[in-house]
């Protein structure tokens, strides 16, 4: 039980790929164990790169999206387990319609939240990463995903609730994901500007006013990773229903990412040992118990 380690809790299959991978893979490749908790299987997730828009992939969306999973997994050399709850799909309309009956966010949170706690208690994670309460978009089951974390990291320590999910564990530390930032989107894009370059930013950038970047304000911690970057694009791109290679995640130069933004972001929302900000290190503070 020396060793460091680190949950990665996210919505659905890809989101661990576009939210912290980098870290994820730098963290297992330093001797930490890192596990990643998908709560549901994104079977309602939309078919995004066109090369698979076909018959046969429609008709096979659960099953193919656990092997994209297994094969990101493998890239980022992280462990896995499901939790196995029903993806909601992302509502669209004005009014939104209701969301589909049994689904992840529809569901009573009592249960996710015990499920949760059953993994963390065995696996006994010295640090949770989520979602903030924003979901950092609001799809219904990344709101879900945070409240059922927050929850769940609760839940885990103390011993009077969930008795029969395990012995109780506290996690040191909760994190939320800050991937987004407007600041990172512009650094990019100015970048391709300077080169005399058309930026793939230019659409984000005018709906985002350039005065408000909240997550960046929340920001805590940076963890360097750049070295990873590579493995977090590989990984990504095993997701082939969700993500198109040709799309703007992968139009900056990997050297120009290195460079200019070598970091991933987070911020510390919840701490059972004494911290001192900013950090560097999502496991600042924490010793391990051999």
């Amino acid at each position: 039980m020396s060793e460091l380690r680190l949950m990665a809790v996210h919505a659905h299959p890809d989101d661990e790929s576009s939210k912290g991978a980098a870290t994820m893979a730098r963290y297992a490749d330093e001797g930490a164990r890192v596990l990643v908790v998908t709560l549901t299987g994104g079977e309602r997730g939309d078919i995004l790169n066109p090369a698979m828009d076909l018959p046969e992939v429609h008709g096979r969306m659960a099953e193919i999206r656990r092997d994209e999973m297994a094969r990101a997994a493998e890239i980022l050399g992280v462990e896995h387990h499901w939790l196995g709850f029903i993806d909601s799909g992302l509502p669209e309309g004005d009014p939104l319609p209701p969301l589909p009956e049994g689904c992840f966010a529809a569901i009573p949170l009592d249960g996710p939240t015990e499920a949760l706690t059953k993994v963390i208690r065995e696996f006994k994670p010295h640090v949770m990463t989520t979602y903030d309460e924003t979901g950092g978009y609001p799809h219904p089951d990344h709101i879900r995903c945070h409240e059922v974390s927050v929850a769940a990291y609760e839940a885990a320590a103390d011993y009077r609730l969930f008795p029969d999910a395990g012995e109780p564990w506290a996690v040191s530390k909760l994190y939320y994901n800050h991937g987004f930032l407007r600041q990172r989107m512009q650094l990019l894009q100015d970048e391709f500007a300077r080169r005399g370059l058309e930026g793939p930013f230019a659409k984000w950038l005018e709906h985002w006013d350039a005065d408000k970047d909240i997550f960046a304000d929340r920001v805590t911690t940076r963890v360097e990773c750049a070295k990873y970057f590579s493995l977090r694009d590989d990984a990504l791109r095993a997701h082939q229903t969700q993500i198109d290679p040709t799309s703007f995640f992968f139009a900056t130069p990997m050297d120009w990412q290195q460079e200019l933004w070598p970091t991933e972001e987070y911020e510390l929302a919840r701490s059972r040992v004494p911290v001192e900000l900013p950090e560097t290190d999502l496991f600042a503070g924490i010793e391990t118990d051999g």
